[in-house]
């Protein structure tokens, strides 16, 4: 199957993180004049992980839409190839509710999702940013763990200490790396202290604006509209500590 990209000039729809949320998902994708870019973790956590499925894949199948791919979505698409994976119940629990068909599809999908997408003056990922992201598309992934801006664009930037609910504290050094004029639309985790997207400037000028505000998890599905970039991003060169506008 062929790579998704988003098309040349389209006005996009920018959808935070879904966690089987599906009747807010498809509230969130009916504007029929919009090309929808999910930021990744469909599944898991809450109600309707299938319905959640077939609205993305519906959309891939009329053009209008794709996602990134999510931490989520590489553990689901593992444990349905039969990887033992540590503490996968929710995967699990998530996979039980497939049918053959849908499970062959998200296979599929999650083989040609894109780790991140360059668009403009925009970064689209699930996770976090890394300089690397900048020279170009993302590597082919499979199903291995990945490892260096992979990781990054699924998991973020782990500090290698545990919070108190269990999950791994990530920091947010990466923001101050990315450069001037660019933004970087992400999800992953719930930066927002009142329910609305969250947006952070780094050291250098650039921005990021985190659209998971907790759907499927006791929160809200959050996204945001683009208009197309006005024209063709500019080259990014190397400088001393980074990447700036040529």
């Amino acid at each position: 199957m062929n790579a998704l990209a988003i098309p040349p000039g389209a006005m996009l729809r920018v959808v935070g993180d879904v966690h089987g949320d599906a009747v807010a998902f498809r509230y969130a994708v009916a504007a029929q004049d919009r090309f929808i870019v999910q930021l990744g973790d469909l599944t898991d956590h809450g109600p309707d992980s299938p319905g959640v499925l077939r609205l993305m894949f519906e959309l891939i199948d009329q053009g209008r839409g794709l996602f990134l791919l999510g931490n989520h979505d590489l553990k689901l698409a593992r444990v349905l190839a039969g990887q033992a994976l540590r503490d996968d119940r929710v995967a699990q629990a998530t996979a039980a509710q497939l049918d053959p068909a849908l499970r062959a599809r998200m296979m599929q999908e999650v083989a040609r999702a894109p780790a991140w997408l360059l668009h403009g003056d925009a970064v689209f990922v699930h996770g976090g940013f890394h300089t690397d992201m900048l020279a170009g598309p993302a590597p082919p992934l499979g199903l291995d763990r990945p490892r260096g801006a992979l990781a990054r664009a699924l998991y973020g930037e782990p500090t290698g200490r545990m919070q108190p609910d269990g999950f791994p504290e990530r920091s947010l050094r990466w923001v101050d790396r990315i450069p001037d004029g660019l933004t970087v639309y992400c999800g992953h985790d719930r930066r927002s202290s009142d329910g609305r997207p969250s947006v952070r400037a780094g050291a250098q000028g650039g921005r990021v604006v985190f659209l998971d505000t907790g759907a499927g998890k006791g929160g809200h599905l959050s996204w945001i509209d683009l208009a197309p970039p006005a024209s063709a991003a500019r080259p990014l060169r190397r400088a001393a500590g980074g990447y700036s506008r040529s």
